[in-house]
């Protein structure tokens, strides 16, 4: 796991089921707005309504400009968790986002777990054959590109390091397709997601965008990897 916010989730989108009980909810609630609708579950009712709001905001920016980019025609609506019971960071399974609330009221700033999240919403690989690094490391991606906080939350894709590879996912992976997308193959992140979704994804799919394989790839990039 690389270190940043998510090391304490594990391929978020491939857990099968989140840990929340809704009868423990005290709060739920529905906005509607643009055409989307986001269901909003609150386990505690002493979270933060101000940091609530942000969060909501994030999804209401954040999600139009995903869904037209990665997945046009995806269902409109989404549901977000703030569980007391879950200790992770955030989580993702069938359209509906747990995030923790302990994580979330100590890390005001890093808004952008929801854009990460969303992210995952957005791909909808299901059954994906892909592998778990190049998810996460498309949702960390598209964080860099759209999210509206990062700054503030001191949250980046960093600079190469001697030792990585592109197998450490999150940050690590998004900050290789970002290389990618700038100084070889624009368009990348999105073809590749789109094969993820259809199920026709396979490694043999560099070659044929790129003109590379991965690990010729990974080389160039760690030969000189400003992007």
């Amino acid at each position: 796991m690389i270190k940043h916010i998510k090391k304490l989730v594990i391929f978020s989108v491939l857990i099968a089921w989140l840990p929340v009980q809704n009868s423990r909810a005290q709060s739920m609630k529905k906005i509607r707005r643009n055409g989307l609708t986001l269901k909003i579950i609150v386990v505690d009712t002493s979270f933060n309504k101000l940091l609530l709001k942000n969060l909501v905001d994030v999804f209401f920016e954040v999600y139009p400009k995903m869904v037209k980019a990665y997945n046009p025609g995806l269902k409109n609506k989404t549901t977000f968790v703030i569980d007391t019971a879950y200790h992770g960071v955030a989580a993702t399974s069938q359209g509906s986002i747990t995030f923790s609330h302990e994580y979330i009221s100590s890390h005001p700033q890093d808004v952008d777990v929801v854009t990460h999240e969303l992210m995952h919403v957005v791909q909808d690989y299901k059954e994906s054959i892909g592998p778990g690094w190049l998810t996460e490391g498309i949702a960390d991606y598209v964080r860099d590109q759209l999210g509206i906080n990062n700054l503030e939350a001191k949250w980046s894709l960093g600079n190469y390091m001697a030792g990585q590879h592109y197998k450490d996912g999150y940050q690590v992976a998004g900050r290789f397709l970002k290389w990618i997308e700038y100084r070889r193959s624009p368009g990348l992140v999105k073809e590749i997601n789109d094969r993820l979704r259809m199920h026709t994804y396979s490694e043999k799919d560099w070659k044929t965008i790129t003109g590379m394989d991965l690990g010729e790839l990974w080389q160039a990039y760690r030969n000189s990897p400003k992007i």
